[in-house]
């Protein structure tokens, strides 16, 4: 198995213009890469199939990177839809951390309401979380290099194969802000 291949940077510029690179002028089915800037280490994935006979096929775009803080500070987001609502009207907590606009587009679980709102406080990530749709942000824990105990880490899943350089930044740009704002506490 080849090892994952690893981009470094001392900024986002220099980081992106490798990976635009990477995905200019040929088709992308399978991207994966380690984006690795300011001592954290971010991994990007994605995944198309494009199915054939009886398969329907899928897309897949994510961004995971380990949570460098110790801490039991839980978040989970996704955007709001059908079944969501009808959840709410039966008892389903969803935290409102004050953004109307954000609050009302996404179902968010937070065990630290302040910490969320601070995480979210920069408008143009709001305003990207509260454009996409199938899509989920939540820490999670799993075991690392063997490990029994579990480590935390920030992982966001899209049900998309974004393949455009500009989105695809713009999506690592608010995953980033989000970690850092995490680790920040």
């Amino acid at each position: 198995m080849a090892a994952t291949k690893q981009i470094s940077g001392s900024t986002t510029d220099d980081i992106w213009q490798q990976v635009s690179d990477d995905l200019s002028g040929q088709e992308i089915y399978n991207y994966n890469v380690f984006l690795v800037q300011d001592g954290r280490k971010v991994e990007l994935v994605i995944d198309i199939d494009l199915g054939g006979g009886f398969e329907s096929g899928y897309e897949l775009t994510s961004f995971e990177a380990p949570v460098a803080s110790e801490h039991d500070f839980r978040l989970a987001l996704h955007h709001q839809d059908f079944i969501d609502t009808v959840e709410k009207f039966f008892g389903m907590e969803d935290v409102v951390i004050g953004y109307p606009e954000f609050d009302e587009a996404l179902i968010i679980k937070t065990n630290d309401r302040e910490r969320t709102r601070r995480i979210f406080s920069d408008v143009n990530v709001r305003e990207l979380f509260q454009s996409l749709s199938r899509f989920a942000l939540h820490i999670t824990h799993h075991p690392v290099d063997g490990q029994k105990e579990k480590e935390p880490f920030l992982e966001f899943t899209i049900e998309k194969g974004v393949i455009d350089p500009e989105v695809l930044r713009d999506l690592y740009d608010a995953f980033y802000k989000v970690l850092s704002g995490i680790e920040a506490g």
